[in-house]
């Protein structure tokens, strides 16, 4: 188990040039591979750098690199413009599609006591540990995963193995870790790296990828400089959880701001390239609300947004029950055989609700008034809030617009905010 490549620290801006030696650095550690899968993440995490990294790779391996997976977890397949503005030259012939409710095999199991431990006794089913099946059958000497260490909403720090477990990962993984997660508490797990969903991630890496090729993780750590500008402020690479927990001790100094005083009024904004979905627009929610106020309102401005779950059964699952907190949520499970079969749902439900302590206002280009309102929601006119909260004018940070003081987040994906009264740790 070893570390081949660590650099960054909070003021680090690494060039194309430093991130290209550093990851060809590393690759050559690892003697000849022959047969090599790539599994970055997908178009929704697009600011990761992930896709010049996976470029970088082909240009490594060429020919040796034979496939690319993108992490898809439960979202949609890339298009073609999608694939070609993220990874760049990489040839279009080695993508494949991610299917979560198919293209699945089965490693192993966590046990239920360990899960029950993990969880504080609120749960006790076995966790199955699964990944897309060309993981294991694909013929590979080597699997990359590449991805960005960041503030999560289900696991606390996002990459390492979730990228494997997750990101390629089966129907009954995906909704029993996400709704472990729920259960145990978001914002008890944000921005932490040691949480229960990670330790069950940890315990499937540990005891069920003997079967697998070595997997080699490429974890990033981004956020903006002074200029506005997105940048690598740090690249670890490795094939054991070390890469991964320098990444995550990085990322709390660049994307986890804490905060002296409660916000009153957020305006968050969801680039429509990134955004389409409240499954995914929805971090303008988690990644905020342990900074905002009681009685706050959050205006959500989602211009790309035009349905709920990017899933045709978890879509209507979200449109049938809205984000009504967990209470209500918990109770629908018991009774729902569908809701209880899409655990991941569930927990996505309890994550965009505000439990009733603050106000989330929905400004969508894609949804209308009832659809919103039927989410339990407030909605706002996406034209009327955009001339108001004007995003090219606006900076992140504390704003004032007519006399009133806003706090503005230009992309809830790259970080984390918190009331240092309300962040226990």
């Amino acid at each position: 188990m070893s570390l081949f490549f660590s650099a960054g620290s909070a003021t680090t801006e690494m060039s194309s040039a430093e991130v290209k030696a550093g990851l060809f650095e590393a690759l050559g550690k690892l003697g000849e591979r022959k047969r090599v899968l790539a599994v970055p993440p997908d178009f929704t995490r697009m600011h990761s750098q992930s896709g010049v990294l996976t470029e970088y790779c082909w240009e490594y391996f060429g020919e040796r690199l034979v496939d690319v997976l993108p992490a898809l977890g439960t979202h949609k397949a890339m298009s073609d413009g999608e694939i070609a503005t993220m990874f760049g030259a990489t040839p279009r012939g080695l993508f494949r599609v991610h299917d979560w409710r198919n293209d699945i095999v089965t490693l192993g199991e966590v046990p239920g006591e360990f899960m029950l431990e993990v969880s504080e006794g609120k749960l006790d089913y076995p966790w199955p540990a699964q990944v897309n099946k060309l993981l294991r059958n694909g013929g590979h000497d080597l699997i990359v995963s590449i991805g960005q260490v960041v503030p999560h909403e289900v696991v606390g720090m996002a990459n390492g193995s979730k990228n494997i477990f997750v990101g390629t990962g089966g129907v009954m993984g995906i909704h029993r870790s996400h709704f472990l997660g729920a259960v145990y508490g978001m914002e008890r797990m944000m921005g932490r790296a040691d949480t229960p969903v990670r330790r069950v991630l940890n315990y499937a890496s540990e005891h069920f990828t003997s079967e697998l090729p070595q997997i080699v993780y490429v974890q990033t750590v981004v956020n903006k400089n002074a200029a506005g500008k997105l940048v690598i402020r740090g690249m670890y690479i490795g094939d054991d959880t070390e890469c991964f927990e320098l990444a995550a001790k990085l990322s709390l100094e660049c994307n986890f701001l804490m905060m002296d005083r409660e916000i009153k009024k957020a305006v968050v904004y969801l680039d429509p390239h990134e955004f389409k979905s409240t499954w995914l627009g929805n971090k303008s929610v988690y990644r905020t609300r342990m900074a905002l106020a009681d009685d706050a309102e959050l205006i959500v401005l989602a211009p790309g947004v035009h349905e709920f779950g990017e899933d045709k059964a978890i879509d209507g699952l979200i449109r049938k029950y809205g984000y009504c907190g967990t209470p209500a949520t918990l109770e629908a499970v018991k009774v729902d055989a569908a809701l209880a079969g899409n655990l991941s749902a569930a927990a996505h439900l309890i994550h965009g609700s505000s439990e009733g302590r603050f106000r989330i206002r929905y400004c969508p280009g894609g949804l209308t008034r009832e659809e919103i309102v039927g989410a339990h929601y407030e909605y706002g006119d996406l034209a009327e809030y955009s001339a108001k909260y004007d995003v090219n004018t606006l900076k992140d940070g504390w704003n004032v617009v007519d006399g009133e003081e806003i706090f503005f987040v230009s992309n809830p994906g790259l970080g984390l905010w918190a009331y240092r009264g309300r962040f226990k740790d």
